[in-house]
C-alpha cells in the first residue's frame, strides 16, 4: 500500500474547500472548484478539485466523473489542452485528494509529455500491441504479478 495519504484535515485541497487556505478560484461548482496551481506550467493552467475529499480518481468513481464532467466544462472553453491525473506515488501523485489539471496548450510550449512525439527522437521501438497490454493488466492486477 501506497503511503502519503492525508487525512481530510491535513489535506491542502480541503482547507482550500473549507476557506482555510487561500487559492485563486477560476471557478465554482456545488461539488468542485478550480484553482490556479502554485506553480502553474503553461499558461491556463488549471487544477479541478472535488469539494469531498478523495484521495484519488480510483477511490470513487461517481466523484471522480462529476470532477472529470467539471473539467470537461473548462476544456470546452480552450483549444488544444491536456487533462492528466495521476493516482498513486509512482504515478508521481504529491497531493492526496483528487484533482485534475487542465493544460491549455500551445504550439513550442515547452511542456513534454512521454507520449508525444519529439524531433528527432531515435527510438524506432513498436509500441505494445492490445493483446500485451491487456496481458499485462491481466498478470499485474488480477494474478498478482509475475515473481511479486
Amino acid at each position: 500500500m501506497e503511503t502519503g495519504r492525508a487525512s481530510p484535515d491535513e489535506c491542502p485541497f480541503c482547507a482550500i474547500v473549507d476557506g482555510r487556505a487561500p487559492a485563486s478560484v477560476v471557478r465554482r461548482w456545488p461539488d468542485s472548484l478550480a484553482i490556479v496551481p502554485l506553480s502553474p506550467v503553461t499558461a491556463g493552467h488549471t487544477l479541478i478539485i472535488p469539494k469531498t475529499h478523495v484521495a484519488d480518481i480510483g477511490v470513487d468513481p461517481a466523484v471522480s466523473a462529476a470532477t472529470m464532467r467539471r473539467a470537461a466544462e473548462l476544456a470546452a472553453e480552450f483549444g488544444a489542452c491536456n487533462i492528466i491525473t495521476s493516482r498513486g506515488e509512482l504515478a508521481t501523485q504529491s497531493v492526496f485528494h483528487l484533482h485534475l489539471h487542465l493544460l491549455p496548450r500551445r504550439r513550442q510550449d515547452g511542456l513534454p509529455l512521454p507520449w508525444a512525439p519529439e524531433p528527432n527522437r531515435q527510438d524506432s521501438a513498436e509500441p505494445p500491441s492490445v493483446s500485451a497490454i491487456s496481458h499485462w493488466i491481466k498478470r499485474e492486477y488480477y494474478y498478482g504479478g509475475a515473481g511479486v
